[in-house]
């Protein structure tokens, strides 16, 4: 009886260890996918978590830039273009499509969240008008220049709405259904240092 209990015992105790390692490894192992509105300020927000945490930046966003370019079109304009071609969806899709099999990254798309369930999932929002002020003042945004908030504001309605649209009709997905991430930051009024701390705090 004793040794059956001793055995019980350690068997606990090994059990308790493993599950501990196992935290540990997914813990040191993890992928943040981080998605949102445009102007949220997820790409600066991605860079201090990259070197907070010496993770690997996968920018989609710049992908869809450079397509864009590619074809001698807006952001906006290729958005449109991709509802009837999804060959674009294609090749934007090919630049995170296996990154499950991966460690230590972050992840700035609009469909991470989707296809890496196992991800951390964050989507930061924004005040529109603040969104469009941010996008406005950005000079590196060379194929989304505004001549004034108001049409930003416009634009950046029309290109959001353009792809909740094709998402659902390609992938059956709302990106605008909240309960797909784990945590979501309002970035309205927010530093993006304060929007990083909130999601390390959360991991």
């Amino acid at each position: 009886m004793i040794a059956k209990l001793l055995f019980f015992y350690y068997f606990c105790i090994l059990f308790y260890s493993l599950l501990i390692v196992h935290y540990s490894l997914i813990k040191m192992s993890s992928i943040i996918s981080l998605t949102g509105d445009l102007g949220s300020g997820k790409s600066t927000v991605s860079a201090i978590l990259c070197k907070t945490l010496d993770y690997q930046y996968v920018y989609t966003g710049e992908i869809l830039r450079r397509i864009a370019e590619r074809y001698g079109m807006t952001a906006h304009e290729l958005n449109v273009f991709a509802e009837t071609h999804p060959e674009i969806d294609d090749e934007i899709d090919a630049t995170f499509i296996n990154l499950s099999n991966s460690s230590n990254l972050v992840v700035d798309s609009r469909l991470a969240w989707h296809f890496i369930p196992t991800s951390f999932k964050v989507f930061l929002k924004a005040d529109m008008m603040v969104a469009a002020q941010r996008i406005f003042n950005d000079k590196e945004r060379k194929s989304e220049s505004y001549e004034s908030c108001e049409e930003a504001v416009k634009k950046i309605a029309a290109r959001k709405e353009s792809e909740v649209k094709r998402y659902q009709k390609l992938y059956g997905v709302d990106c605008l259904d909240m309960s797909n991430y784990d945590l979501i930051v309002d970035t309205s009024n927010l530093t993006p240092q304060q929007v990083a701390d909130a999601i390390l705090n959360s991991l």
